[in-house]
């Protein structure tokens, strides 16, 4: 067969345990990793795949040994190709996309000191909030906080040492949405699904002869299976009773943003300082709402979190009133349901093959580098943002505020050339 495009298929492994609870064993919590690729190693990501195999196999035997209840909802295992393979799994199985109410994805999570790699507990991008990622950072936490005491020689009664695995803390960084895996799959507009990222990065031995189970560290890999099974059985169990203890957990971490978005604002421009406060307070009421994927938010939270709003916002200072979108920052985009996921995947770029490779070096998106990000999260932010709601100008605001300033004719011929191509329309 000569090199080329041709048809073919994708073999996705998956398991799951199944929910307890009649009303909600239909919807899922599901672990996932990438079984493949190109350039596999043991840390990328053997790591990952033994990682959600163990935390199956320890769920298994903890509920049949009677030490843990079945969780209500469904706890799914998916062992896919990465990047592709997860795409073809959502776009091919759509029952299984609307099924599943949040991801923990492994891709990277038992490098060793020898490969210098940081361990990470990393948010979902800024366009779909969630407080399932706060959930996952309470965990890491957890995690750092009782292998930090362990290694400094003080009462630690979880320091989740492996037998030989090294005694070092965790020191796990909560980190904002990053791209590189599956979870971007997920998180893509056209599924919105929350996705938690569990990752080492850097490793200096990804993609070489040197990522060998050798570098690899068992007690890592026992303290990333642990977050992601937390996180999960939380989830899989989660009800309105849990709605108070989540609210006091966002508030806790707003503080903690308020004190980052601060930092930030003090660089910007007024007009962009204010820019950023707006989508600040907007993000944190996101957050709250979100709560309504798994349940109904009652009156008595919504008012306690109302309070707590109104008070962030005198606290963070008035802002400067947005001044309407003019010319072609009011054109209204919605995406077309037929394409689904990201323009980027790990080996295809539909963008670039339905667009152009000389067309596509004309696009200044795609090559603009901003405070905090570069042109391929821009553009992965600014099609998540499409909605046939936002105007072109909100969503150049948006991406603003998460990555930088970006001149709002660049979005918009971003947003002309995906429109070129039909992934998007104007509506208005």
């Amino acid at each position: 067969m000569r090199a080329g495009k041709h048809s073919g298929f994708y073999e996705v492994v998956t398991a799951s345990i199944a929910g307890a609870d009649p009303r909600l064993r239909d919807e899922e919590i599901a672990f996932s990793c990438h079984l493949d690729h190109q350039r596999p190693g043991a840390n990328d990501n053997a790591s990952g795949s033994v990682a959600i195999l163990e935390v199956a196999r320890a769920f298994s035997k903890l509920i049949d040994e009677g030490k843990i209840a079945r969780p209500a909802r469904t706890i799914r295992f998916i062992w896919p190709p990465e990047i592709e393979g997860t795409l073809a799994l959502l776009n091919n199985r759509s029952e299984l996309a609307s099924r599943i109410k949040a991801v923990i994805h492994m891709d990277m999570v038992g490098g060793g000191p020898e490969t210098k790699a940081i361990f990470h507990v990393t948010r979902g991008p800024a366009s779909l909030p969630s407080f399932v990622y706060d959930v996952a950072e309470h965990f890491g936490e957890f995690v750092n906080e009782q292998s930090t005491r362990f290694a400094k020689g003080e009462s630690a009664a979880y320091p989740m040492l492996a037998p030989e695995g090294g005694k070092e803390p965790l020191r796990a960084m909560m980190a904002e949405f990053s791209m590189g895996s599956d979870h971007q799959i997920y998180t893509d507009s056209s599924y919105g699904i929350p996705a938690i990222y569990l990752n080492d990065w850097p490793d200096r031995y990804i993609h070489t002869n040197f990522d060998t189970p050798a570098n690899v560290d068992p007690t890592k890999l026992k303290r990333a299976a642990f977050i992601g099974a937390a996180s999960a059985y939380f989830l899989a169990n989660l009800t309105s009773r849990d709605a108070g203890a989540i609210l006091h957990l966002l508030q806790s971490h707003s503080l903690r943003r308020s004190n980052t978005m601060l930092e930030r604002r003090a660089q910007l421009s007024t007009e962009e300082a204010a820019n950023l406060t707006r989508h600040h307070l907007a993000y944190e009421r996101a957050l709250v709402d979100s709560m309504e994927r798994f349940f109904r938010i009652s009156d008595s939270t919504r008012n306690e979190a109302t309070v707590f709003l109104a008070n962030l916002k005198k606290l963070l200072g008035e802002m400067k009133l947005t001044e309407p979108a003019q010319g072609e920052g009011r054109l209204v985009f919605q995406r077309n349901q037929k394409v689904k996921g990201p323009m980027s995947a790990f080996g295809y770029d539909y963008f670039t093959d339905h667009f152009g490779v000389e067309r596509e070096k004309t696009i200044r998106l795609l090559q603009y580098r901003g405070l905090r990000g570069s042109g391929g999260e821009y553009a992965y932010e600014v099609l998540n943002l499409v909605d046939g709601r936002r105007t072109a100008q909100e969503i150049r605001n948006e991406v603003a505020a998460t990555y930088g300033p970006v001149p709002l004719e660049i979005v918009i011929e971003y947003l002309r050339a995906l429109e070129s191509i039909t992934i998007i329309k104007a509506v208005k």
